[in-house]
């Protein structure tokens, strides 16, 4: 069921939801017997005050399309003609009892919804993980493209191979060896962008009903490509040195995975590193229990202080590694290239299952980088990035410790993009995100990020995409609305309870 709120609407928020809610009912879309979401589930996903929503289910009773049931929750009443008038011939077509299983469970649109908030001028986004744009390098973009025209000619936009085109295979392994990756092209494939590999990943292992062990928090991306796929998700804790291994080997004890994933370095969203000792212990567990490693490194290259740590991949010996990383964070992400690095036989399937998605990735974009690897020109981009974004996490840091009055806790990251910030269990995340779309910030709730409800109160802050102006701003913004939730949380707890207000 999905419901997509207009907040520069004139129609009230309540009202969108009862319009759309409507509209589904009587499509024939939601059918007798649909269990809608509950008031508070439903809030949290359209980032509003559960009281909207409780008002757009009460006015639906009103109107006898909706009903409540003790233990079945709130379902689609049945219909008579006196409560819908339904045409037959005129009726639209109910799509949604056409999708497949997996469709139907792929039905949070956060995602979509933060990158849709980098195109209002009235937000600051401190949300999503995307590249400063004017760093992006559109100049040395047009350079290039006109020197391939003239250089490669029709075959610059013409197919490739599945596997991605062989120039740049053998460009980006000699790369890789730079960061102790010993690659062959073989080894390669070339990606739609690191989210195309968890995709693959989940077409060629993971059957419904199979484990997968994930990290708490980890990447929502990946939260959803698992759901899709109808697996079952099993948490293990991290710290300030990456995931549990000691957590995580008694669990290997007690179950049988079919896959591990894993972030070790900068992780989205917490910005922690694994050490050495846990990535060899990791690694140690996968090969004595034979379970694969999916290991995604989307920010292995921005890091602004400390010694590098050799990725999983480069650790790896045995072969229970993939590897999976982009170039989209670093320098073009509109071109969507990525790469995977997978042992042969899991190879082989990955090129199958490729094939029947995109064919191959976008050919332009590959001859683009090959040439940027050939010249030499990523090291220097790669400099300059490291000094912008140290700059505006630092800028983020300072605005965020001026408001002292805010209890707002984070460990600064070493490398990435975001900080991972802890806020009073007071602070109700629906009122909190409310507040943040009243005050002009976007922020990425905490909760999103955990397989199962988290225990804590987080949220994640991007530093990456708004200037220093626009960080201290934001960083404003954000405080005051982490005061005004917690001040309607404390409000709404002294009506229920009748406690006085003490001023």
């Amino acid at each position: 069921m999905e419901i997509t709120i207009d907040r520069n609407s004139r129609t009230p928020i309540y009202r969108q939801i009862v319009d759309r809610i409507h509209e589904m009912i009587t499509s024939g879309a939601l059918p007798p017997g649909f269990s809608l979401p509950p008031e508070r589930r439903l809030a949290d996903a359209l980032g509003v005050n559960r009281t909207t929503v409780l008002t757009a289910y009460r006015d639906l009773k009103g109107t006898g399309l909706i009903d409540a049931h003790v233990g079945r929750g709130t379902i689609v009443a049945e219909q008579s003609s006196a409560t819908i008038e339904r045409s037959t011939d005129s009726s639209p077509l109910a799509w949604s009892q056409l999708f497949r299983d997996r469709a139907s469970r792929t039905r949070d649109p956060l995602i979509r919804d933060l990158l849709e908030l980098t195109e209002r001028p009235d937000v600051i986004v401190l949300s999503a993980g995307l590249p400063a744009p004017e760093h992006l390098p559109h100049e040395l973009l047009g350079e290039l493209t006109t020197e391939l025209v003239r250089d490669i000619g029709p075959a610059l936009i013409q197919y490739g191979p599945t596997e991605g085109l062989s120039s740049l295979r053998r460009s980006l392994s000699r790369w890789l060896l730079t960061r102790g990756h010993r690659t062959s092209p073989a080894d390669l494939m070339i990606l739609s962008g690191s989210q195309q590999g968890l995709d693959l990943t989940a077409r060629v292992f993971l059957d419904p009903g199979d484990t997968v062990v994930v990290e708490a928090p980890t990447y929502i991306g990946a939260l959803e490509v698992f759901r899709t796929a109808r697996v079952r998700l099993l948490e293990v804790p991290t710290d300030a040195e990456g995931m549990r291994t000691d957590v995580l080997a008694d669990l290997l004890e007690r179950h049988r995975p079919k896959l591990i994933y894993t972030l070790p370095t900068f992780q989205n969203p917490s910005g922690t590193v694994m050490s050495l000792e846990r990535r060899r212990h990791l690694l140690e567990l996968a090969i004595r229990h034979r379970v694969p490693v999916l290991e995604d490194d989307p920010y292995g290259e921005l890091r602004y202080s400390g010694e590098p740590i050799p990725s999983l991949k480069a650790l790896d010996r045995t072969g229970h590694v993939i590897h999976l990383s982009t170039f989209s964070k670093t320098l073009m992400p509109g071109l969507r290239i990525g790469y995977m690095i997978a042992p042969r036989p899991a190879m082989q399937q990955f090129v199958l299952a490729k094939q029947t998605i995109d064919l191959h990735s976008n050919t332009l974009g590959q001859w683009i980088l090959d040439r940027i690897l050939r010249n030499d020109l990523l090291e220097p981009r790669l400099a300059v990035l490291r000094k912008v974004y140290a700059s505006r996490r630092d800028a983020l840091e300072t605005a965020l410790a001026a408001h002292r009055d805010v209890d707002i806790s984070w460990k600064s990251p070493a490398g990435g993009f975001y900080l991972w910030c802890k806020l009073p269990r007071s602070v109700e995340r629906t009122r909190l995100v409310a507040s943040a779309a009243s005050a002009g910030v976007s922020f990425l709730p905490g909760w999103t990020s955990f397989a199962e409800e988290p225990d804590e109160n987080f949220v994640r802050l991007s530093f990456s995409f708004a200037d220093e102006k626009q960080l201290e701003e934001g960083a404003n913004r954000f405080a005051i609305a982490v005061q005004h939730a917690a001040s309607s949380t404390r409000k709404a707890v002294q009506q229920e309870t009748g406690t006085p207000t003490i001023v």
